[in-house]
């Protein structure tokens, strides 16, 4: 683990077993994705042309008419919102987020609400709430209700890729919001692997969707991918890019001035200030040249092999009882080791032990997931070869039961 250019501006550098959060950095690149960002570093290029060239790429990996390189998934969400509300429309897209006399509702489950769905309201976006939290319906949502909700006002359906029993499954939605002449913008930020969710949500009918480039795929942290209708991402690529350019000297007035699709170019629009860097495009592009070529069966099988190290350093810790969460064998997803904390017997409750690993020496982030269950998670998708030790020294230091001052 190198520090010294942390150290340089007095930062620790710590060993990463909670996964790629982004509060701590998100996933390590791999060297050639580091690589080509220092080099894409050292010369300029067109970013509408690079862009473009990464759309192609992405298009083909995902089964999407088109794609686009964004500053994480949550910046694609609002990008995603954007372009259902503005659509070709350069005078809408130069006053969003005010949305007044535009479709603006997007219609969402409330089971698939989350802390990002606030990324679409960023836009300009009325959220729609349909379906039941508790009885009567027990959670569940019903196609009627969605289809309900639909108006003169609605802009889009938003689905959520996650566990949230009774909803409407994505396929069904897509009909739905189809047979209306809506998109579906699909939030599968978390959803990979396994690498086949790149291909899944389009085919069952999402419009947009929105992946986290500094996740699974190991690009950029500050990298997503938004795939989907060609004539959307278009509207996403106007509203995101620089164009501070005059009508004359537009790389697109043929595409848009000359065909009267646009009365001139848009200027500085919502999606401005998520602007994505070149080195991001090219590192985003080559991690997931090597996140589709990777045999993830067998990344898998190492995290869980660092993982059994943790747990077997653990098994005779006093007041802590520890294990693999359900689904860490089929290796679709991350493998996670759960630490189980008996509060009274090591002394401290689950907070204390988060906040002293992170820290102590050498800092140790772990995953919060569990926390409501007197628990800790520990993921090695993040670790580098060897420090599965580092993290069960330090694990076994601070379960270590504290003795009550008498």
């Amino acid at each position: 683990m190198s520090s010294s250019i942390y150290a340089r501006f007095g930062v620790r550098a710590i060993v990463n077993a909670a996964g790629p959060l982004t509060r701590l950095g998100g996933m390590p690149l791999a060297p050639e994705v580091a690589a080509a960002m220092a080099e894409a570093a050292g010369t300029c290029a067109r970013i509408d042309e690079l862009q473009e060239a990464a759309g192609r790429y992405l298009a083909e990996v995902t089964g999407a008419e088109a794609g686009y390189v964004t500053a994480g998934a949550a910046a694609g969400l609002t990008l995603a919102a954007a372009a259902c509300m503005a659509g070709l429309d350069v005078a809408a897209m130069d006053r969003l987020p005010d949305a007044a006399g535009l479709r603006h509702e997007i219609i969402v489950q409330r089971p698939h609400l989350t802390a990002y769905t606030h990324a679409l309201r960023v836009a300009g976006a009325r959220l729609i709430e349909v379906g039941y939290l508790g009885y009567p319906g027990q959670g569940a949502t019903w196609p009627w209700q969605i289809e309900a909700a639909i108006t003169q006002r609605t802009a889009a359906v938003a689905y959520s890729v996650g566990d949230a029993p009774g909803s409407v499954p994505l396929p069904e939605v897509a009909r739905l919001a189809h047979r209306h002449g809506l998109p579906v913008i699909v939030d599968a930020a978390a959803a990979l692997p396994p690498a086949e969710n790149l291909r899944r949500f389009v085919a069952d009918g999402a419009d947009l969707v929105a992946f986290s480039g500094g996740k699974a795929i190991g690009g950029p942290q500050a990298s997503g991918i938004l795939v989907g209708r060609r004539d959307l991402i278009d509207s996403v690529s106007l509203q995101h890019q620089d164009m501070d350019v005059h009508p004359e000297t537009w790389p697109w007035r043929d595409r848009y001035l000359a065909t009267g699709v646009l009365a001139g170019p848009p200027h500085h629009g919502i999606g401005r200030g998520m602007k994505v860097g070149r080195e991001e495009i090219v590192g985003l592009l080559v991690a997931l040249r090597r996140f589709v070529g990777d045999d993830h069966r067998a990344a898998g099988a190492r995290q869980r092999a660092q993982l059994e190290t943790i747990l077997d350093a653990l098994r005779d810790t006093p007041g802590v009882r520890a294990g693999f969460a359900p689904r860490a064998d089929d290796h679709c997803g991350y493998p996670v080791l759960v630490v189980r904390i008996d509060e009274a017997v090591v002394g401290r409750p689950a907070e204390t032990i988060v906040r002293e690993l992170l820290e102590g020496e050498p800092p140790i982030g772990v995953s919060q997931q569990f926390l409501r269950e007197r628990a800790i998670g520990v993921v090695a998708s993040t670790l580098h070869p060897g420090e599965e030790d580092v993290v069960a020294r330090r694990l076994r230091e601070t379960l270590r039961p504290h003795t009550p001052p008498q």
